[in-house]
């Protein structure tokens, strides 16, 4: 039976960033990077696949672990992180798994005979005479197999102050190069297909040139290509009539803090590196992306919204929701996790634009208690006097009272607002202090579609788990 999809759209305690989806059979599949909730680094565990039949993206299954990072010879002590794979089928019906190892100048290869893993390695890409692919630094492979059989790679990352801080070379762009049948041997030289940020001025990139997280797919007689821009946040994409050149820029897809969407300059909640792509099941197409939690960049979740061709062929920047897979809004019935806010930020948003500084008692952020126990428990923390933790969209038919579960340091209050935050309050209740989990009923009462907003007023740090519509 179907249930709701919300965004993060795979369990709370499940951090699968640089999310590739990929429609084999009837079941997405979704590859991506590993976080681990709290970790001082991208990608720290191996990689696992979930999987979801294509009518149905509430239903997600877990694969299990596909691939380890001690399965690569030159990983063998495992301790170089796995960062953003991707997998396709080839030609030959078994599925390759790409994947580079951290700032290792090589791409990996594995191969399954299923979607679903386990992946065994296959090589490295190399050239005909066997030398290793290592030009312009091999980073975030993707791949397209296209119709007539043909394979391409896609990869590159072009961030100047980054590869100061590795001490590695960026790749001037993305760059290109078509693969043999075989899968793993390059047939021509690299080729730049997007301009990174030097060589886009003049062009119709400037301002939104190449940075890295390709992801390429082909609809109809035209290929898009997803990639994150040089502002870290948006997903944006380019278009061509071909797979190997004459990318024109498309727009913004998503940016995972709504920067850009409708003109807006402020962040809804925070900015981070971005990753995902486009996929197209049951008749509708998706954008996958990721959010930041834990107020770093390095616990991150998959998020996906639905999206859709205008009549020329193009594609809008979609809104950051709660809903995302669900195609339409959540039921203001029963309980919801706080965790799954869309919008969170402190009384100055602003704030947050300089994301890499964050501290976290600075912001509200969502966290969780309990890593690898077998219930770990999400929540919203630090939230400050003027705080707002926001989702979009539920469809209620008769509310009367929201209900939330929340501690806090001293007394405060918290409010309802429906769909802006500073719209006049709704609804307040009286915020109490203490240590455990306390329900709080706001006398709210509305009807149809709205996004909700709860403000927390107060001296006190507080702290939010949950929420419930009472009828």
């Amino acid at each position: 039976m179907k249930h709701p999809a919300v965004n993060p759209y795979l369990p709370l305690d499940e951090y699968v960033p640089d999310g590739e989806p990929r429609l084999f059979g009837n079941r997405v599949y979704l590859y991506g990077s590993h976080d681990t909730a709290g970790g001082n680094f991208f990608c720290l565990e191996d990689y696992v696949a979930w999987s979801a039949p294509e009518d149905d993206l509430s239903d997600w299954r877990y694969e299990g672990v596909i691939y380890r990072k001690d399965q690569d010879p030159s990983n063998p002590d495992g301790k170089l992180e796995l960062f953003a794979p991707d997998v396709v089928r080839g030609t030959d019906g078994r599925y390759y798994l790409y994947y580079c190892l951290r700032l290792r100048p090589e791409f990996g290869v594995a191969v399954s005979d299923s979607p679903a893993g386990p992946f065994r390695f296959y090589g490295h890409i190399t050239r005909p005479d066997g030398s290793i692919l290592d030009d312009f630094m091999p980073y975030d492979p993707s791949v397209l197999v296209d119709t007539d059989g043909k394979v391409y790679l896609y990869y590159g990352f072009s961030s100047q102050m980054l590869a100061d801080k590795f001490g590695v070379e960026k790749s001037p762009g993305c760059m290109m190069v078509q693969l043999a049948p075989d899968m793993l041997t390059a047939i021509t030289e690299p080729v730049q297909c997007i301009p990174g940020e030097e060589l886009a001025m003049g062009s119709s990139f400037a301002g939104h040139a190449y940075v890295e997280a390709p992801s390429m797919r082909r609809f109809g007689d035209r290929y898009y290509l997803v990639y994150s821009s040089q502002n870290w946040h948006e997903l944006c994409y380019a278009v061509s009539d071909r797979p190997d050149g004459g990318f024109i820029y498309g727009g913004i897809l998503v940016d995972n803090a709504d920067l850009g969407l409708n003109g807006n300059a402020h962040p809804v909640r925070q900015p981070g590196n971005n990753h995902g792509g486009l996929v197209e099941a049951a008749g509708r197409l998706y954008m996958f992306y990721h959010r930041h939690t834990q107020a770093n960049s390095y616990s991150r979740q998959g998020c996906a919204e639905a999206i859709a061709f205008r009549a020329d062929g193009t594609l809008p920047q979609v809104e950051v929701t709660s809903c995302g897979l669900n195609d339409g809004p959540l039921p203001a019935q029963g309980e919801w996790p706080a965790a799954i806010a869309c919008c969170l930020h402190g009384s100055d948003p602003d704030v947050l634009l300089d994301f890499r500084s964050l501290k976290p008692g600075s912001v509200p952020y969502i966290t969780e208690t309990g890593t690898g126990g077998p219930a770990p428990e999400q929540f919203i923390a630090n939230l400050l006097d003027g705080s707002v933790a926001g989702y979009k969209y539920f469809k209620a038919e008769d509310v009367r009272q929201v209900t939330v579960w929340v501690r806090s340091t001293r007394p405060g209050e918290v409010s309802l607002h429906l769909d802006a935050p500073d719209s006049p309050a709704l609804g307040r209740a009286a915020l109490p202090a203490g240590d455990t989990w306390t329900p709080v009923t706001i006398p709210a009462s509305f009807g149809g579609t709205h996004a909700l907003y709860f403000l927390f007023a107060g001296q006190g740090i507080a702290e939010f788990s949950r929420f419930a519509f009472n009828v």
